[in-house]
């Protein structure tokens, strides 16, 4: 068996081109990108729901469309939809009838379970039409993860949130990660993502344009350099802004870039390091070649 809890290889078609990404057991894998990036069509064909023309998902080595993978992997999609009518206990009573068997535990022990996870334990009596934003997102987080899933894909699950109940829930996936659980998330919320994350995809266009552990990203610094005056022409790497101009860091030292700055008779004013935000390495992939 496979160490990988959800593998997809080459995956392509439908909107993505040649996307792979593994997670282990445990981990917590953020996708994010603009609209149309294609980070809701990568959770459908790792769910099952839909299969790609060219390419595979796989649960534990195991073809996510066979029975034995779709007992392991839960999906919460996008826009929660749960018939309005009913009360949160009876959505999830109705769903765990389904997976409750022989050697497992009831179908009310399962319902609770779930309503426990999520941190809805107080709200079963209520109407699903009744529920909060955030209340939406747990009752859909704890459809997908009930019955012991091992591996959940999460569309936006954080977005919309205030910050209370966003920092709620992600510390409820990082409970959940730490007993195991697979989780692949996608967002286009990044202010949570420092929170939960291990590591980050980054999708432009259906194609993987950065990938890596989430302090790394968040460790890239920005040079700012405030001018007296706007600049007739950048140097090379800087691009201008309200204030002067600013440009990575990556490979060279602040002192360089400064003297570059002067080598083009820029008058600076002052200068300052700022660690790059996880929204503007996003936004940089708009321009960045896809690989």
């Amino acid at each position: 068996m496979t160490d990988y809890a959800l593998t997809v290889c080459e995956v392509s078609g439908r909107g993505l081109a040649g996307v792979s990404l593994a997670v282990l057991p445990g981990e917590i894998i953020a996708v994010v990108g603009p609209a149309g990036a294609g980070k809701s069509t990568l959770l459908h064909i790792a769910s099952g729901c839909v299969t790609p023309p060219a390419g595979e998902a796989r649960i534990y080595g195991m073809p996510v469309v066979s029975e034995a993978a779709r007992h392991l992997v839960g999906y919460a999609r996008e826009v929660p939809a749960f018939p309005p009518a009913l009360t949160v206990g009876e959505v999830l009573s109705y769903y765990a009838r389904l997976h409750a068997s022989n050697g497992r535990p009831t179908s009310r022990g399962l319902a609770r379970e779930a309503l426990e996870l999520a941190g809805l334990a107080a709200a079963g009596d209520l109407r699903v039409g009744t529920l909060s934003r955030a209340d939406l997102h747990r009752l859909a987080l704890a459809q997908a993860a009930l019955g012991g899933r091992r591996v959940l894909l999460l569309d936006e699950t954080l977005s919309g949130l205030d910050a209370v109940a966003r920092r709620d829930l992600s510390r409820r996936l990082a409970r959940l990660a730490s007993t195991g659980v697979a989780i692949l998330l996608a967002a286009r919320d990044l202010a949570a993502l420092d929170r939960v994350a291990g590591r980050v995809v980054v999708l432009r266009a259906g194609r993987v344009v950065r990938a890596g552990p989430l302090a790394a990203l968040l460790a890239e610094r920005v040079l700012e350099v405030i001018l007296d005056a706007p600049p007739p022409e950048p140097p090379p790497g800087f691009r201008v802004t309200a204030a002067g101009i600013e440009a990575p860091l990556a490979g060279r030292t602040v002192e360089a870039a400064l003297a570059l700055c002067r080598a083009h008779r820029l008058a600076v004013r002052a200068s300052r390091v700022r660690v790059k935000s996880l929204e503007e390495i996003v936004l940089e992939t708009h321009d960045a070649p896809a690989r």
